[in-house]
């Protein structure tokens, strides 16, 4: 598990370098949430995202579920919505939710063909019939990894906190279906320094039709950004919604 998720103070790292602010896919997502009675939020972080949606007056089923006890453990500090730690996989929903949601490029880190595979049956198990599955993952056509380098630092600061310098540097190139790199984090606290490596998935357009098609889901709708925009062969996102037939 990358530490970048499963350390508590790195989780309140994690926050402050996505702000609100910049999360343009919550705005993406929220009206879609909103609409539905039942959401499962998988890789849900610290819960912002359901949280937000129950301040906006989401009054049916909130569900958010990590494999993270750092980020979940913050999550929990919020009333009113399940938090559940774990795998959706460990689970065996079935027939539970309107909605699944799977935002922050979370999808990207299942790697392997068989864990997609397993992931997808559990995604499709829990939808109850008509359900939607709204994911996004980065589109290997964009090649963002190129801009992971050590020139593109950060500095954030922790509420309560000190700021913290991330770093980030390429361990491998894309071989074609991922990418390695790892997070460093420096600053004044005794957490620091600190360094959290990941590797990421890209598939690309076919791939992932396949991927859903295999596993039971029709493709509803894809866009190329969170602004809406149609999906291309140059988009950086491929953003889909996809309903259990």
């Amino acid at each position: 598990m990358d530490r970048f998720y499963d350390d508590t103070f790195l989780s309140a790292v994690y926050d402050a370098w996505h702000p609100r602010s910049l999360r343009d896919d919550y705005d993406f997502y929220l009206p879609r949430i909103l609409k539905a009675n039942a959401v499962l939020d998988i890789g849900c972080g610290t819960g912002t995202l359901l949280q937000e949606a129950r301040k906006a007056g989401h009054s049916g089923r909130l569900c958010g579920i990590d494999p993270a006890p750092g980020v979940l453990e913050r999550a929990r500090e919020y009333p009113g919505i399940e938090w559940i730690l774990g795998e959706l996989q460990e689970q065996g929903w079935e027939h539970r939710f309107d909605l699944a949601v799977m935002t922050g490029h979370a999808f990207q880190a299942i790697v392997s063909d068989a864990d997609l595979a397993s992931f997808m049956a559990s995604v499709r198990k829990s939808l109850v019939p008509g359900g939607v599955f709204a994911f996004e993952t980065r589109n290997p056509a964009a090649r963002a990894w190129q801009r992971w380098t050590l020139e593109n630092t950060a500095s954030v600061v922790v509420p309560d906190g000190p700021a913290v310098l991330i770093t980030t540097e390429l361990d491998s190139d894309f071989d074609g279906q991922t990418v390695t790199f790892t997070h460093g984090f420096s600053g004044d606290h005794p957490s620091l320094p600190m360094r959290s490596r990941s590797t990421l998935r890209f598939l690309d357009m076919d791939a992932l039709r396949k991927l859903l098609e295999d596993a039971g889901l029709v493709i509803e709708q894809q866009f190329g950004d969170f602004g809406g925009s149609p999906l291309t062969s140059a988009s950086p996102e491929i953003i889909t919604f996809a309903k259990r037939l």
